[in-house]
């Protein structure tokens, strides 16, 4: 199990600079970049057992964050 946070700018790095531009102009792509963040904390603060987490629950927020990530790809790569 990796500890490393999964900060959208480490995950697309080439897109980096798109991803500060979409979160101003692209309501939706803020949105689900705000959601991400947040899921993305929860799970990084429930590995390193900062605030630990049901199995279960950790598990459904993992599959909620690699939802949101494939959707912001889709955006990013459009």
């Amino acid at each position: 199990m990796s500890h490393t946070p999964h900060e959208l700018h480490e995950e697309f790095p080439q897109f980096a600079g798109k991803i500060s531009e979409m979160k101003q102009a692209n309501a939706h792509f803020a949105r689900l970049a705000d959601e991400y963040h947040e899921v993305n904390r929860r799970v990084h603060r429930a590995e390193t057992l900062v605030e630990p987490l049901d199995d279960l629950i950790e598990t459904e927020l993992r599959k909620t964050r690699a939802r949101l990530k494939d959707e912001i790809w889709h955006l990013l790569s459009a």
